[in-house]
């Protein structure tokens, strides 16, 4: 709902025209900042009027060509799911936005090298890892915090995350998260803000987990904490976004072996290591549905593009 609200908004700036400055302007200068990214004749030259409102199209018709960067749901979870590669990981077509950021830095801080490629591409070493603690004071800024609970609990058996922060669209419970860890073998606890997971023997065991409610979060969760648990989890109920699909991708391609992602039910069977290699992630669909809603609203002509990897 909020990704159909999302395009509706952006959609109407483009028809309508007008925005407050700072709103659609820094989407257009963070993307005219990386090279053949954006160039959509009507929004070359957007007018500021003296009371600071932009007219951004004026509905004019779009031409032109524009890449869509990465899929945020999918890099919020696949950055964190790089702590179960034991080896250097490549990831292509980051999206430029603050989660990443914050994300690299708490990766930074438990002991990941991270090395900026460019804008779009990083390369992540999580081979020395020195704590399973994620700093308070950055994760309480991500809502997707918790997937750093099932790369943590997955890979070394224990994790210690601060309850998901970031923006005020409502609570996001974490049950369905903590049934699936706790269906494996891991004992959990929430205090002083903080959720405790341990795996009771060092290591999760595979097992059958349903899921009350459909939850993006959860199946991606499980998932993570299963690619390296001992024998086979099977997730029946899950959600079938894409970026689970593209979560599962990054994995398997890792070394992992889950199957039936897009699917009600994912099967995962747990592996010894995952040993590193690149991946490219998906574009961003609310952004590309944008653009083609709003291409079909003002007429026009404009060649959506998408990012290959840039790899050898």
């Amino acid at each position: 709902m909020q990704a159909v609200v999302m395009i509706i908004a952006l959609v109407g700036v483009f028809v309508c025209g007008t925005v407050k400055a700072g709103g659609i302007n820094a989407v257009i200068e963070n993307a005219r900042a990386i090279p053949g990214y954006f160039s959509l004749t009507a929004i070359a030259n957007p007018v500021t009027d003296t009371n600071g409102v932009q007219q951004a199209l004026n509905g004019s018709p779009l031409f032109g060509e524009v890449h869509i960067s990465g899929a945020k749901n999918a890099a919020v979870a696949i950055l964190p799911a790089a702590l179960l590669v034991d080896g250097v990981c490549r990831i292509e077509n980051i999206p430029q936005i603050s989660d990443v950021t914050v994300l690299l830095k708490i990766l930074e801080q438990l002991g990941a090298k991270v090395r900026v490629l460019n804008r779009s591409d990083v390369e992540l070493d999580c081979r020395h890892i020195v704590t399973t603690r994620a700093p308070q004071e950055l994760a309480h800024k991500l809502r997707a915090s918790y997937y750093l609970i099932g790369a943590l609990l997955g890979r070394f058996g224990e994790a210690e995350v601060s309850m998901p922060g970031g923006c005020n669209f409502g609570v996001r419970p974490i049950d369905q998260h903590i049934k699936g860890f706790t269906t494996m073998g891991a004992e959990v606890s929430v205090e002083g803000g903080f959720i405790h997971t341990a795996a009771k023997n060092g290591r999760l065991t595979g097992a059958p987990v349903y899921l009350d409610v459909v939850s993006v979060g959860a199946t991606m969760n499980i998932m993570m904490a299963a690619a390296l648990a001992q024998g086979d989890t099977v997730i029946e109920n899950c959600a079938k976004e894409p970026h689970i699909v593209d979560l599962a991708n990054f994995l398997n391609s890792m070394g992992a072996d889950i199957r039936g992602a897009g699917t009600d039910t994912i099967k995962i069977r747990g592996v010894e290591r995952l040993t590193g290699g690149t991946y490219c992630i998906i574009p961003d669909q609310i952004e590309a549905g944008t653009y083609m809603a709003a291409t079909a609203a003002v007429g026009g002509e404009v060649l959506i593009k998408k990012r290959h990897s840039q790899a050898p």
